[in-house]
């Protein structure tokens, strides 16, 4: 499944959507009720596109683990994170077999269960295109630009920086042919040397 910007904040019931990073909080937007809200830096923000599941071979992406949900459940609703314990290890182990039981809890299967079923309520559970090359724009820094032109589509692809997203872009654009603006840093203002007394 494609989770990419899909947020869970320790605490709360639900999830949420990244709408912007701001100066010492992220901008989010409930995925059920549309009210946006900071998150504070003391909130525990978790992507859930990051989330692994701990398995006794190779941890398994969330993503991943939702489609195996998806495929049981043949596109509908999963078991609601309400039942039992014994019930929920019991349906996960037909879902996922290989899960290391000792490393993953019931809190955690809970968790799954119930972002699973919210995504699957607000009709989010897209399947990732699974091809050979990948998709325009996936694996990207957020807010750098990464579409890609059809004339360049045959040139060795460059990949792009998070520290330096501005050099990377104008490296790209210039390696086009194309007479481009640079991006440059914005202009400070010069404050007035002190007078003499």
């Amino acid at each position: 499944m494609n989770l990419k910007d899909i947020l869970a904040i320790s605490g709360e019931g639900t999830l949420f959507k990244f709408i912007a990073q701001g100066k010492n909080a992220v901008i989010v937007e409930n995925l059920e009720t549309g009210k946006r809200f900071s998150a504070g830096a003391t909130a525990r923000v978790s992507a859930l596109d990051e989330i692994a599941i701990f398995t006794t071979g190779e941890d398994m992406p969330l993503g991943q683990v939702l489609d195996r949900l998806w495929e049981k459940e043949n596109g509908g609703e999963a078991l609601s994170h309400k039942h039992s314990d014994p019930e929920l290890k019991q349906y996960f182990a037909e879902v996922l077999p290989e899960y290391d039981r000792e490393r993953v809890y019931s809190s955690d299967i809970k968790k799954v269960l119930l972002w699973y079923n919210i995504l699957h309520k607000l009709n989010l559970l897209v399947k990732e295109e699974k091809s050979g090359e990948p998709e325009a724009g996936s694996g990207d820094v957020p807010g750098t630009d990464s579409t890609v032109k059809a004339e360049d589509a045959g040139k060795a692809p460059v990949k792009k920086s998070a520290k330096a997203p501005v050099k990377a872009k104008t490296r790209v654009e210039s390696e086009t042919g194309e007479k481009v603006r640079k991006a440059q840093a914005p202009k400070t203002r010069k404050s007035k040397p002190a007078e003499d007394k």
